[in-house]
């Protein structure tokens, strides 16, 4: 249940709706409230107050039109102005970063104000009264709707410079950047794990009965699509309430397909129907990957920033040498950090959950593949790279670790020797390897 909150607050999130209706929500308990404080608060009272609004009904109807309308149109301009930002983002930039300018907060807020300020005016325009009738002009609720107009001119001016510095790739990627490392602290803690303790398929083979393959029953996956989140404490608390061993063959990231295997669970006798629904409760699908429980796709939309930079199309280095210094700085960061293990013990030692998770080789992988294989004729990218795994080698603990970053290292070397044309480059770039080989010697020695 909470993983299925999770869920939706993410998608609430990524929503372009939900804080500007509930701004708009909010301008209407306003706008009751100011109105019936109108009805109980004299007129000499609010003369003491020197801002508030003095005028007559047909003053007031005129500001509040004014107001409304002007707020309602520059509603439309930033709503375009947002598309057209977004449109940007998907073409420069790639399409996963769609997301993150859908959830930044401040865009929302933008918006937000001026629907806000727009349902305000209304409402209060509607309970003005003229002489002919009963006489009610509510000056508190046209003054502070007049005060609500000041506030969007202001945040008018906000946006407009708050749109032009988010869309800059500088700024993208340092926003990608941020959140990456704030993923790695998240899944990744201090005080998890053991150290060294990368996953390998020996370790989990070693703890599985005998018995496993053979009198294990299959759980299956009821749709497809991407695996987003997994409540881990439910499968605890499942096998621990039925006497169970279950292994996940999914992680987060992975995309799943219908009736395929999800996960293993051991003893077959165990597992009816009812508890099979409950253990695919506890799995969260989608049509897109997030980077709740998915570490990868955080690198992964670094990476395709880079990728869009290599292209011929674009061909702007400096931005992909932007994003492997972003990668290089989570990489460290990650490396300084215990991989958390596989295996799941109850409070009594029992193995309880193999949950395969993501490892350091693979999200180095993850990093450098690509970009290596797109930057491979461009020198500038090889060097910062090498110079990025360099770094990273000050961070590993395990000689396995070096070893992967060293297996980048040759390759890039070997990329740089293939595909850059001058000579003095490719001097250049053995440099930087040789120098990157013997730090990682040290580490492994």
């Amino acid at each position: 249940m909470r993983t299925l909150l999770l869920k939706y607050w993410y998608r609430l999130r990524s929503s372009f709706w939900f804080v500007p209706t509930t701004m708009a929500c909010l301008a209407v308990a306003l706008a009751f409230s100011c109105v019936a404080l109108d009805k109980t608060v004299t007129d000499d009272w609010l003369q003491l107050v020197g801002w508030s609004y003095s005028g007559g009904a047909e003053g007031a109807s005129l500001v509040l039109s004014t107001v409304a309308g002007s707020m309602i149109a520059i509603a439309g301009t930033v709503f375009s102005m947002t598309l057209v930002a977004l449109s940007l983002a998907s073409s420069q930039l790639g399409p996963l970063l769609m997301r993150n300018f859908m959830r930044d907060t401040a865009n929302q807020v933008v918006l937000g104000t001026f629907v806000a300020t727009f349902v305000y005016c209304l409402l209060v325009l509607r309970t003005i009264r003229r002489a002919d009738e009963v006489a009610f002009v509510p000056h508190l609720s046209v003054s502070i709707g007049v005060l609500l107009a000041i506030i969007s001119v202001g945040v008018l001016i906000y946006f407009i410079h708050h749109i032009s510095v988010s869309i800059q790739a500088d700024q993208v990627v340092a926003r990608v950047g941020r959140e990456l490392n704030g993923g790695i602290d998240s899944l990744f803690p201090d005080d998890f794990g053991s150290p060294g303790s990368e996953a390998s398929n020996p370790v989990i083979e070693a703890n599985l009965p005998a018995v496993f393959a053979g009198d294990a029953a299959v759980v299956r996956a009821l749709d497809d699509g991407y695996l987003q989140l997994i409540d881990a404490d439910v499968l605890m608390a499942l096998a621990i309430k039925e006497d169970l061993l279950i292994r996940l063959e999914r992680r987060p990231g992975h995309y799943l397909i219908k009736s395929r295997a999800m996960l293993i669970v051991w003893p077959a006798e165990r597992v009816n129907e009812t508890l099979a629904a409950k253990l695919q409760a506890a799995f969260v699908l989608g049509n897109q990957r997030t980077a709740a429980q998915d570490v990868e796709f955080s690198f992964q939309q670094l990476v395709e920033i880079a990728l869009r930079a290599l292209s011929p199309g674009i061909n702007d280095p400096f931005t992909a040498v932007a994003c492997v210094d972003r990668l290089g700085s989570a990489l460290c960061r990650l490396a300084r950090r215990d991989i958390p293990s596989p295996l799941r013990f109850d409070s009594e030692g029992r193995l309880r959950v193999i949950a395969p998770g993501s490892t350091f080789t693979g999200i180095v992988d993850t990093a450098f593949n690509q970009i290596r294989q797109s930057g491979r004729s461009n020198p500038a990218v090889a060097i910062r790279m090498l110079d990025a795994i360099a770094q990273i080698a000050d961070h590993v603990h395990c000689s396995q670790d070096a070893d992967c970053l060293q297996r980048h290292v040759n390759m890039i070397v070997k990329g740089a020797r293939e595909a850059v044309p001058d000579p003095e480059d490719v001097s250049a770039v053995e440099m930087r390897y040789t120098a990157t080989t013997l730090r990682l010697r040290e580490v492994r020695c």
